[in-house]
């Protein structure tokens, strides 16, 4: 399979389609999660009120952030051509679902996904595991083998994979995880002329 065959595409979001802003170690100290610990699996492991007030926290903090989101380079035209070719086009975020459309909305890029395929941390497993993926396969009702997972971290290709996906690695300049990517783009400008 050539990436010019693929007809269902699904991205991450934060440092995918958007300029990747979290701090993630403030959000750490914030919520004293220690350093080497995954935030989402942390507050997961904590007693119920205490997860709630966190997680309640970690919303409207990134709230702040989606509302003043910014594409990454040529993410608006890569997307835009896809949905015009008539591409089914799917969101996977580890971010709620509910920001991923305020992100998507600031940088103009709502009109191109269903809002229905736009899944987040409330609607799937959250990545690595390969749960929302499998979801957007069962609804797209297509094979994931002829799916992509387009995403800028580890998680996203170890997603892809578990999913049984192909997978893009895009803004990151050099690789650190070639036996999880099948293809590998600097940004989404040169993610787009690999579909010329």
């Amino acid at each position: 399979m050539t990436l010019k065959d693929v007809k269902h595409w699904v991205f991450d979001m934060d440092g995918t389609l958007t300029i990747a802003v979290h701090d993630f170690a403030a959000i750490r100290r914030e919520l004293e999660i220690p350093a080497d610990e995954d935030i989402l699996t942390h507050l997961n492991g904590l007693p119920a009120q205490v997860a709630a007030a966190k997680h309640a926290w970690l919303l409207e903090h990134e709230r702040e952030l989606a509302l003043a989101s910014t594409a990454a380079p040529g993410a608006v035209e890569l997307v835009r051509d896809l949905a015009a070719q008539g591409c089914r086009l799917g969101i996977l975020t580890r971010n709620a679902q509910e920001l991923a459309h305020i992100t998507l909305k600031a940088i103009g890029l709502d009109q191109c996904f269903a809002p229905q395929d736009v899944l987040g941390r409330d609607n799937a497993v959250y990545k690595p595991d390969p749960d929302g993926l499998l979801q957007l396969a069962r609804a797209w009702d297509v094979a994931p083998a002829k799916m992509v997972m387009v995403g800028d971290y580890h998680f996203d290709l170890a997603c892809g994979r578990a999913a049984g996906s192909k997978t893009i690695l895009v803004n990151v300049p050099e690789n650190p995880w070639p036996e999880l990517t099948d293809w590998h783009a600097k940004d989404c400008f040169e993610l787009r002329q690999l579909l010329t």
